[in-house]
């Protein structure tokens, strides 16, 4: 795909916001900015990497390993401004070992949050659950919470993982500048 339909495909998350989806009228403390970053879990960061890095030309970040999370981690970057998303490869230190960051492949979705902490709270007043760890500094460096995927009581993710991030200001500004569409 070339940078141009990349950015196309890109330029759509900034637009998504979640009043989008609301059944009620009530105002949410929060928005949804767009997405942040996707993470793709697999046994071989290589593999990961010369497809990400090497074929599609994603720029490596940073490099992040936790024995507590189980990954070897490397951040890439595709995309510029509002749509430059954050591609995480993903490996486990030991497969045998939870969390199993390879399964499934596509193992979360991350969105820009303007203010994580009013997110957080107003999705566990309405039965949201999240996973265990509140909000921590993520891989790269912002701070991060994870909307449980299937919790066995209250709401969720529908079956997907969902990190929420907190924007930095230079996000939040882009946005508020962005023309509606």
């Amino acid at each position: 795909m070339s940078l141009s339909r990349l950015s196309r495909f890109a330029s759509f998350s900034p637009s998504f916001s979640l009043r989008s989806f609301s059944s009620s009228n009530a105002v949410k403390p929060f928005r949804i900015l767009g997405v942040q970053q996707i993470a793709l879990g697999s046994l071989s960061l290589s593999g990961l990497s010369s497809l990400w890095v090497d074929t599609f030309e994603a720029k490596e970040v940073k490099r992040f390993k936790s024995e507590k999370e189980n990954v070897d981690e490397i951040v890439t970057e595709i995309g510029r401004g509002l749509g430059k998303v954050e591609i995480d490869l993903m490996m486990p230190l030991d497969p045998t070992k939870s969390p199993k960051v390879n399964t499934p492949a596509l193992n979360h979705l991350g969105l820009w949050v303007d203010d994580l902490p009013s997110a957080v709270s107003y999705l566990e007043s309405k039965s949201f659950k999240f996973t265990p760890g509140g909000i921590r500094p993520g891989a790269a460096g912002h701070d991060i919470c994870f909307l449980h995927p299937k919790p066995k009581e209250g709401k969720g993710g529908e079956g997907v993982l969902i990190e929420l991030v907190q924007a930095p200001k230079s996000v939040i500004d882009m946005y508020d500048s962005a023309p509606e569409e």
